[in-house]
């Protein structure tokens, strides 16, 4: 460390702070110095792109933009959560608590130097521990994208010494803290890899090497044709069926009968039609996610396309919950869900929305919809469990729902044999009963919420015209319903160990 540091902080051994500055000034010198080849154009400039995390910003951006996938997604999002932690430490403590001089630039070559010299104190280093702090967040939840992100961020910090903007005991103590931050940040908001298995117990499914003997049929609407192109060129012996959705029956019969496994290439709705064919015929399932949410998938674990790829030929899989209503949609016997099931406001937004979304786009008709649902002063009345009640929303989930870091929203386990019932009770302002709803927890009780843990729900006393929702698909109610699972009567393909 520097003779300043040394007179600031006199509780530091002189002999200790000596032999640390005489470290740090022999290796700021043997790397002024040496020649480095392609490092002058380079690392200065590398050096002021990280100037206020403008660098990080940027690269989280295109993790979003190509990584198209909700992994890189949350990759993206734990660097930069990482990376404002590692900022706000360092400036408000690290900084103010060290004030050791920035090393003299007589060493340096001219050409190296920044214009712009940095004016705070040198211990430690805010970019390096920025750096640290963006990639360590960003592996901890995606190995690949931190394998491409760990060589820029050490080539910054190498930039700092090189560039003598520091010394390189304050890009080590950055880098330690930048480290430290990305791993208190999983500490509050655990990563997947440390959420429990998603399903129990373990299956016997058929290992299919390069998909021999599986059969993937693929909702054309999807918007999954890059995915489709991606399972045809990873798994070349599987068969892929394309279909309009008003052929997806037809076609996940026909697949059904002639397959050792059965794929799935859409959305909710259509991996919904698909679990339905697989339990019914006893066949695995592989669920290939394709559509906007991927509610289903991703609670399971399944992330991509490779990742259902690795299961199926590994034989890697497990038995999951399927949420059943009987009587079923459109005179058929039953139904199923194997995310939600909902009456209330919830199935009319839906209907607006999807009468809207062609014309305006989805996110408008989203918002239409949901200013017209809001402003009804009509709650549904329903007999429920045996007691008549109005409410504005009553949901049921295939599993219990449970908060993942500081938002509600994923199951940590698909076979639990339980429903997750909410309750939204009726009255006016029914836009403030729900979020007063959203706000109170998952199991919570309240004037305006109720949840419970069930494992039958009886409803009756439905008005004719009443609407229902399963997995993003709407129905007409009937007159009386019973809600409940079939327990362990899915079997689907999961690889054991997620990347």
């Amino acid at each position: 460390m520097s003779d300043a540091y040394a007179h600031t902080n006199p509780q530091v051994p002189s002999r200790v702070a000596a032999l640390l500055s005489g470290w740090d000034r022999k290796i700021l010198h043997a790397v002024a110095s040496r020649h480095w080849p392609l490092a002058e154009p380079v690392l200065p400039r590398l050096s002021r792109s990280a100037n206020h995390g403008l660098l990080w910003f940027g690269t989280a951006a295109g993790m979003v933009a190509l990584g198209r996938s909700v992994r890189s997604r949350r990759a993206a999002v734990r660097g930069v959560a990482s990376l404002a932690l590692a900022s706000a430490v360092i400036n408000t403590v690290g900084k103010r608590s060290v004030r050791r001089e920035r090393p003299l630039l007589d060493a340096v070559p001219v050409i190296r130097q920044l214009k712009r010299q940095p004016f705070t104190t040198s211990f430690p280093s805010g970019h390096a521990a920025s750096a640290a702090a963006f990639a360590t967040g960003v592996a901890l939840e995606s190995k690949r994208w931190g394998a491409i992100v760990a060589p820029v961020a050490a080539s910054v910090a190498f930039s700092r010494v090189y560039t003598g903007v520091h010394y390189p005991s304050d890009v080590l103590v950055g880098a330690a803290l930048g480290v430290g931050a990305a791993f208190a940040v999983r500490g509050a908001v655990p990563t997947r890899s440390q959420l429990p298995t998603p399903g129990r117990p373990l299956a016997d499914a058929p290992a299919l090497p390069g998909g021999e003997g599986l059969v993937v049929v693929v909702n054309r609407q999807a918007g999954s044709a890059d995915s489709a192109a991606l399972v045809r060129g990873t798994m070349p012996l599987a068969e892929v069926v394309e279909c309009a959705p008003d052929e997806l029956s037809a076609e996940l019969e026909k697949a059904a009968g002639r397959c050792r496994a059965l794929g799935i290439l859409g959305g909710d709705g259509t991996i919904n039609k698909a679990a339905t064919v697989a339990a019914a015929q006893g066949i695995a399932l592989a669920v290939f996610p394709g559509g906007t949410l991927n509610h289903f998938a991703y609670d399971l674990g399944i992330e991509a396309v490779h990742d259902t790829c690795r299961a199926v030929e590994g034989g890697e899989a497990v038995r999951v919950d399927l949420g059943r209503f009987t009587p079923g949609p459109d005179g058929r016997k039953t139904g199923h869900f194997l995310n939600t099931f909902s009456l209330g406001v919830y199935p009319e937004l839906v209907r607006i929305r999807e009468r809207w979304s062609p014309r305006i786009g989805g996110w408008p008709a989203g918002v239409l919809a949901a200013a017209h649902v809001l402003r009804g002063e009509h709650p549904l009345e329903a007999e429920v469990q045996g007691r008549r009640r109005p409410m504005w929303l009553l949901f049921a989930g295939n599993g219990i729902y449970q908060p993942v870091g500081p938002t509600p929203g994923h199951r940590l386990d698909l076979a639990d044999g339980l429903l997750d019932v909410r309750v939204v009770h009726g009255g006016r302002l029914p836009g403030l009963r729900l979020l007063a709803a959203a706000l109170a927890g998952p199991l919570s009780r309240s004037p305006v919420h109720a949840a419970h843990k069930m494992r039958q729900l009886r409803i009756a006393g439905l008005a004719p015209g009443t609407l229902l929702a399963y997995d993003g698909e709407i129905a007409a109610a009937p007159p009386e319903l019973v809600v409940d699972k079939e327990v362990d009567a899915l079997t689907v393909y999961r690889p054991q160990a997620l990347l």
